[in-house]
């Protein structure tokens, strides 16, 4: 019989090593008929791994079988195309997590695309991702805080932290007692990490930004985890920053633009625009407020027809009020 070529037994042990990390438990004889190999072929292939570093142990029972298990030290990374494209745009998209790991990111980029046959690395080359940061000054959040928060999520521990402000931030805060929650989700959106919480001492759910949480140790006592209202967290973390409990902004209003429906759309948000005749379009949009969704509106610079309700109507009607009274106002002096 003649010996398997050196590709072919590269490309058996890759298939291999991607089947081990699909689950947790393979019985020795599904392993064989998935890589289409013998026994004695797969035991020797399990042994390559092995030296190669990954620590996969033999599985006791009626069909005998192999796990991979978590290592003391990482071993060469194998990748799959589909999974070196992949990773390729998390890398360079990682900017935009808000997450403070843009350096590092690059690092490892570098470090995989290094190590990767000429195929491969072009392929990855080829892909030009364009992240749109939301805010170039906006603090990020602190990687070790968020590896803590984590931490104390999967242990079920109340967190203890102090909150900072803006003002605060790179300084010591004045002296007072620590916060102290329930994490239940560690929750990314638009740029921005948040804990979502249940505070135990004012009976509520609590929203805090990530990069203003600075941990205590130890933690807490356990707990016992709650769901969030409506067992969805981004609807629920969507809803608080509406200001309202449910599914929806509270005041919701339609308007004809005089303005073309592809120049609206980017910045309509979750609402929806429509194109009605050249240079006008129906926009659906929502806010907190009569008296925000009317000022929200009038930013697009056009001509405003209002559809309905009757509200956003007398909203518009209060806005141009205080508009005309602030443009009437003598200018004041300087101080």
């Amino acid at each position: 019989m003649p010996r398997t070529s050196a590709p072919v037994a590269s490309q058996r042990l890759l298939r291999l090593l991607s089947l081990l990390q699909a689950r947790r438990d393979w019985p020795g004889p599904v392993l064989g008929e998935r890589l289409q190999v013998s026994e004695r072929t797969l035991r020797r292939d399990i042994d390559r791994l092995r030296e190669l570093g990954y620590p996969i142990s033999a599985v006791r029972g009626p069909d005998g079988g192999y796990r991979l298990d978590a290592g003391s030290h990482l071993p060469p990374l194998l990748f799959d195309d589909e999974q070196a494209v992949a990773l390729a745009v998390a890398l360079r998209t990682a900017v935009g997590t808000g997450a403070g790991i843009e350096e590092a990111a690059a690092r490892a980029l570098g470090t995989v695309r290094q190590v990767m046959p000429t195929r491969l690395r072009a392929r990855i080359d080829s892909i030009q991702v364009t992240p749109v940061e939301r805010g170039g000054a906006d603090p990020q959040a602190d990687p070790g805080v968020l590896l803590d928060i984590g931490a104390a999520i999967r242990a079920r521990e109340e967190l203890r932290f102090d909150y900072r402000s803006p003002a605060e931030q790179g300084r010591e805060a004045a002296a007072r007692p620590p916060r102290q929650v329930q994490p239940h989700h560690l929750v990314a959106r638009g740029g921005r990490w948040y804990l979502v919480g249940w505070d135990p001492h004012r009976g509520d759910w609590r929203i805090h930004r990530a990069d203003r949480v600075v941990p205590r140790t130890p933690n807490g006592p356990r707990f016992v985890p709650r769901e969030v209202p409506g067992g969805d967290v981004a609807a629920f973390l969507a809803a608080r920053f509406r200001g309202s409990s449910g599914e929806d902004w509270p005041c919701r209003g339609m308007v004809v633009l005089g303005r073309p429906a592809s120049e609206v759309l980017p910045f309509a948000g979750d609402g929806t625009v429509e194109e009605r005749d050249p240079g006008r379009c129906l926009v659906r949009l929502g806010s907190w407020s009569w008296a925000a969704l009317a000022a929200t509106l009038a930013r697009f610079d056009a001509a405003i027809e209002v559809v309905d309700p009757p509200a956003l109507r007398e909203a518009f009607a209060d806005l141009a009020a205080r508009a005309a009274a602030a443009a009437a106002a003598p200018a004041a002096a300087p101080e």
